[in-house]
């Protein structure tokens, strides 16, 4: 076989093989790879090419046309192969992003404020209809402000290290987690004193508080809401009937109330406040031990030595302030048997609380 047979056998080889590779590609990008191998600069065409210098001057111009053909051949091929694929992948897409209108809306999911936060607001909200100015203080507080404004000595438990997380010094000053929201009670009063010069003032004061517990009734950092009067002639009937009325609302029906002595380094005199059971109406059950009540919160005049230490004279005036836990709050409306529950982020749970 001649040189210039040979090449012409290469040349239909070649073509009857990258006719069939163009028909069987299945996408663009396999396609556009062919059109590289076998019409690129380094292809299998411009390998044939090369045996041309090879032929006699006069036989090039015959191999040159075959080359040429094939190359046409095969260009037009890779063009209907690639417009195939295109209209191919067109309706692939369409078909992919196809939305049926008859389909009803897609609505994403709404979310809900957390339990606590709710319940803290709805209490907020109830003492500042009854009048309350809402006030809030640093969660990084000094001893004066946490302790020793409030009446609390030195040798107090509620001062040793297991109850109270204790942060850097700021200077010789001992700083630490607020152990309760009642150093905003004092920063609020002298606040208002500064800028009215005298009572009367009533607060309510949410907030976070911290403490070394964890139980099922206990955790490391929970919410309180603070609350306190301060008047001339403020008497216990007045803090009774600013619970009695709290607790009502909140509890949404009518609740009775009882106070027992008690002992607060803040008050004088204190008080514990349990409510009639909510579950079983005083008859007694296992939520209050079948005694009919259930403590709530602590609660008392405020002692002359608080109201002293930022300036108000007890002789004059006095006040009652209390403090609640809103997750307890919270616990024994929603019949919500482990206070844990409220930071596990367990989706269910708090789906069920926010609906």
């Amino acid at each position: 076989m001649s040189e210039i047979d040979s090449l012409k056998a290469q040349l239909e080889t070649l073509q009857s093989e990258a006719l069939a590779a163009f028909s069987a590609a299945i996408d663009l990008v396999s396609l556009q790879q062919m059109r590289v191998n076998y019409l690129g600069k380094k292809g299998a065409l411009t390998e044939v090419l090369k045996g041309v210098g090879k032929l006699p001057p006069q036989e090039r111009p015959v191999i040159g046309q075959y080359v040429n053909q094939s190359k046409s051949v095969l260009s037009a091929a890779l063009d209907i192969a690639e417009a195939g694929l295109a209209v191919a992948a067109k309706a692939e897409r369409v078909e992919a992003e196809r939305i049926d209108v008859t389909l009803p809306g897609r609505v994403g999911a709404t979310g809900a404020l957390h339990p606590v936060q709710r319940g803290l607001d709805e209490m907020t909200a109830i003492f500042s209809q009854m009048g309350f100015a809402v006030a809030e203080g640093p969660e990084i507080e000094n001893e004066f402000h946490n302790f020793d404004a409030l009446n609390i000595p030195p040798e107090h438990p509620a001062r040793a290290m297991h109850d109270t997380f204790f942060v850097e010094q700021m200077g010789d000053e001992p700083m630490l987690l607020r152990t309760h929201t009642s150093p905003v009670q004092i920063r609020a009063m002298k606040r208002f004193l500064a800028e009215s010069g005298e009572p009367p003032l009533a607060v309510v004061a949410p907030g976070r508080v911290y403490r070394c517990d964890y139980d099922v009734t206990h955790s490391p950092m929970f919410h309180q809401v603070e609350v306190f009067k301060v008047d001339r002639d403020v008497s216990m009937a007045h803090l009774k009937g600013v619970l009695k009325h709290f607790l009502s609302t909140y509890f949404e029906k009518e609740v009775s109330i009882r106070l027992r002595p008690h002992y607060f380094p803040f008050t004088e005199p204190s008080a514990e406040v349990d409510i009639g059971c909510v579950f079983c109406a005083g008859k007694g059950c296992r939520i209050c031990k079948n005694s009919g009540w259930i403590e709530v919160l602590g609660s008392g005049m405020i002692h002359p030595n608080v109201l002293k230490s930022v300036g108000i004279d007890s002789d004059e005036f006095s006040g009652f302030a209390f403090g609640l836990g809103v997750e307890r709050l919270v616990m024994l409306k929603q019949g919500i048997p482990d206070l844990r529950m409220f930071f596990e982020n367990d989706v269910r749970f708090l789906r069920r609380m926010g609906s």
